[in-house]
């Protein structure tokens, strides 16, 4: 399980992605475009950056479509990546890496390139992730040479799905066709030199073509506007402005983690950002971020459900069954919608509020401090008094966790968890002072002192974790 912190963890990249755009396979997110005429249908350069959430099923990240039995797709299937050409029902190539992609608290850049005029086979479809070249295949067969494909033609292009299915769940960033040209990573990205992480550059000033486009998912009243110049700009389905998420490459936000969701089971969506509980189990799922220092905030507005055993708080572990409820553990802690904080599977005495459908609810970790404290729309609970919780080098894995969930069965909770990118509506905006974005202050004053929290992502970890 990752505990920390994926493809970006430096503060200042030099180049900064803005926004990204939340793809939710439950609801058929997806951006289509037919070309109006065909272009260099031999030759082209994929260069995009995605950031996966649900990976249990087949998902296109883009595809060419005439109908079911001619199409051309990239697509994670589940866990390796697929590229293929389908004619008449056969596949005319395909290429099926070893790498897995599994990390979903990371972001990976991959850069697929075609040039089927190329005398040498392999030279012909060059796939590139991280800026590293891929060599290692389950299978691959490449197209013959000279070879004309579905991609380029005047079909319906669609980002996100392939035809009725294989929607794509997760976050995608600098999305760029390049039409006539076959380029390697370093058109669209660079190693940092401190660091060694793969980072983007800025690509507007490429050639893009005539179909290029270049789709930065900054205009939230346009999410499919082209900004390489050529106006090929894409339909949106399902999609709206609440989709855009600063949840991006150069600066990668923390999610509920979905590779711990094996005991609680619990139905995850909106870019893991929103679990609806499982009535038949009582457990926790945990963010995919671990801390050891500094002070974070999380809001979580709650949705519906009959929420009297919504739980919400902190653990230095991953739940280790169907019935280890979160604030069972030495050290998990955990604030129950009946206004009870359970910690090794007693009540902590204090005085705080019972939270129902539509309430936020804050968790400010203070581990400068090894404090924790909770609020109800606004109000700090226990009149500001924290609570002391063991130090993270004390811990099972130097680390906390933040962590959400239920202590009885028949809990239906839905809840919506902000780290500073929310996937719901903020009515009135309080950042956090550099990235976060949450309804109410970041700043509180707990035990007598004013302390301000940071929303959890990679820049603000960088600078104060």
């Amino acid at each position: 399980m990752p505990l920390i912190l994926g493809t970006n963890s430096i503060k200042d990249t030099g180049y900064d992605v803005a926004n990204s755009l939340r793809f939710n396979d439950g609801s058929s997110d997806n951006l289509t475009r037919t070309p109006s005429s065909a272009s260099n249908r031999d030759t082209f350069t994929f260069s995009f950056w995605v950031k996966r959430s649900n990976i249990s099923s087949n998902q296109s990240i883009i595809t060419a479509r005439s109908d079911g039995s001619n199409y051309f797709t990239i697509r994670f299937e589940p866990d390796d990546l697929h590229i293929f050409d389908l004619t008449s029902g056969s596949f005319a190539y395909q290429i099926k890496t070893n790498q897995l992609f599994r990390d979903v608290s990371a972001w990976y850049h991959i850069v697929i390139a075609f040039d089927t005029t190329q005398g040498t086979e392999n030279n012909r479809i060059k796939i590139y992730v991280n800026g590293s070249q891929v060599t290692s295949f389950a299978s691959a067969s490449y197209p013959s040479q000279n070879t004309d494909q579905h991609i380029n033609n005047t079909i319906e292009h669609q980002i996100g799905k392939n035809g009725s299915g294989d929607f794509f769940d997760g976050y995608m960033a600098e999305f760029v066709f390049i039409d006539g040209q076959q380029l390697d990573p370093t058109s669209f990205g660079e190693f940092d030199e401190d660091t060694g992480i793969w980072k983007p550059i800025n690509v507007s000033g490429l050639t893009f073509g005539t179909n290029g486009f270049y789709l930065d998912f900054q205009n939230s009243g346009s999410l499919g506007a082209d900004v390489s110049g050529n106006g090929n700009n894409f339909t949106v389905n399902n999609l709206t402005s609440i989709d855009q998420s600063t949840d991006t490459c150069t600066n990668n936000s923390c999610v509920i983690n979905s590779l711990d969701n094996h005991f609680y089971n619990a139905t995850l969506s909106e870019g893991n950002l929103k679990q609806t509980a499982n009535s038949g189990n009582y457990s926790f799922g945990t963010s995919t971020f671990g801390i050891s220092s500094g002070k974070w905030v999380v809001e979580v507005k709650i949705e519906s459900g009959s929420t009297v055993r919504n739980v919400m708080g902190i653990t230095d572990k991953v739940s280790t069954g169907t019935t280890n409820e979160l604030g069972s553990l030495a050290n998990g802690y955990g604030y129950s919608a009946n206004g009870l904080i359970y910690n090794n599977g007693s009540e902590i005495t204090g005085s705080y509020d019972t939270f129902t459908t539509n309430d936020i609810i804050g968790i400010y970790l203070d581990l400068d401090n090894n404090k924790l404290y909770f609020s109800k729309n606004g109000t700090v609970q226990n009149s500001g008094t924290g609570i002391s919780i063991t130090a993270p080098s004390s811990t099972t894995n130097g680390v906390y966790f933040f962590a959400f969930g239920d202590y009885g069965a028949s809990d239906d909770s839905v809840n919506n968890v902000n780290f500073g990118s929310p996937a719901f509506a903020i009515s009135s905006g309080n950042t956090d002072g550099e990235y976060g974005n949450f309804e109410y202050t970041t700043t509180i004053t707990g035990d007598s002192a004013s302390k301000t929290f940071k929303a959890l992502n990679t820049k603000n970890l960088a600078e104060y974790g």
